[in-house]
């Protein structure tokens, strides 16, 4: 029997993901906009967020979060972190028993501190919680260029069910025991996406990319095992392989975020003008919190939230980083 599933959220990751597996098994697409689920339906388009490319036909949309829930065997929530508690309350009403609920958001619940699948366990206790987490970037899985994800569920049959839900074409997805790696590296790789756009919007060089990337790399892994994710996770495709998509590429929201700062502007301006949400900018508060709880030190984090929250500059954060005492490359700490 083909799974039925449903992506909840028409935002330009959700969509994408309810376009790849649309070829797989019977997909709906719950859009808040009802003008957004008739475009989907009628001209297979979504032009707000992914404008100049077409939809596989067999997908259907609905602005009914009941309609798009009742009947599924899979549910993807493709909406922000800060958003996800109150949709799963919704969903609460109509999921069936038992279904999976997979995350794609990449980040941490303010206040909580909590990660997305404890998130729904917490809401949904009685299903399966899972993530999917990679260098993903919508626009370019869309036009079909090859990329590697990863599905994180515990229960390795059921990540084997659902891994063929998601694989499409030259779109891979491996699988991965390890939901806490896979959830802190796709929400800590925000962070230091901000550091590196900044030290793009002041012109600092390649070298000094490379350097932020890497000891970035590192201080999101030492978070990251404390926490209880594994070393090898922050390795693979979670963690150094959306860490470098998410640095690099002009399509990073976070990235595109840092760039702004570091040209001087200041993070009301460039959040007012964006129409999808740059997670790293409230998860960067929710990391110096968890920074401060396990005792590990993170001064690329620290740096970006003194621009965010503190009134400091990027110029400054950068000449704060220099500052900063090197010891060994293999220290802890």
């Amino acid at each position: 029997m083909r799974l039925r599933v449903s992506v909840l959220g028409a935002g330009s990751f959700g969509t994408t993901i309810a376009h790849l597996t649309s070829q797989n098994a019977p997909t709906m697409l719950w859009c808040r906009r009802p003008e957004t689920a008739d475009e989907v339906n009628r001209e297979h388009t979504n032009a707000r967020y992914l404008p100049d490319y077409r939809l596989a036909p067999e997908l259907r949309a609905t602005a009914s979060l009941d309609e798009a829930v009742r009947d599924a065997d899979v549910v993807v929530m493709g909406v922000p972190s800060h958003g996800m508690r109150e949709v799963l309350g919704e969903v609460a009403r109509s999921i069936r028993p038992w279904v999976p609920v997979v995350s794609l958001a990449k980040g941490l619940e303010p206040g909580t501190h909590l990660r997305m699948t404890e998130v729904i366990r917490e809401i949904l206790p009685e299903h399966p919680a899972g993530a999917l987490s990679g260098p993903n970037l919508a626009k370019e899985i869309m036009a079909g260029y090859a990329a590697a994800s990863v599905i994180a569920i515990e229960n390795a049959e059921m990540a084997r069910q659902i891994q063929h839900v998601f694989h499409s074409g030259v779109f891979r997805v491996y699988t991965n025991h390890d939901v806490v790696g896979c959830e802190l590296g796709g929400a800590l790789k925000n962070v230091i996406a901000i550091a590196t756009g900044m030290g793009d919007g002041l012109g600092v060089g390649d070298n000094t990319r490379s350097a932020v990337i890497t000891r970035g790399l590192a201080e999101l892994t030492r978070l990251g095992v404390a926490m209880g994710g594994e070393p090898a996770t922050f390795a693979g495709l979670a963690g150094i392989g959306d860490l470098i998509a998410t640095c690099t590429s002009r399509q990073s929201r976070n990235r595109h975020v840092g760039e702004e700062l570091g040209r001087g502007r200041t993070i009301e301006e460039i959040v007012a003008e964006m129409d999808q949400v740059a997670e790293g900018v409230k998860t960067t508060r929710v990391v110096m919190e968890l920074s401060a709880k396990y005792g590990v030190e993170m001064p690329i984090s620290s740096e970006v939230n003194g621009v965010l929250y503190e009134g400091s500059t990027a110029s400054a954060a950068y000449r704060g980083l220099t500052k900063h005492v090197p010891g060994s490359e293999q220290d802890p700490q």
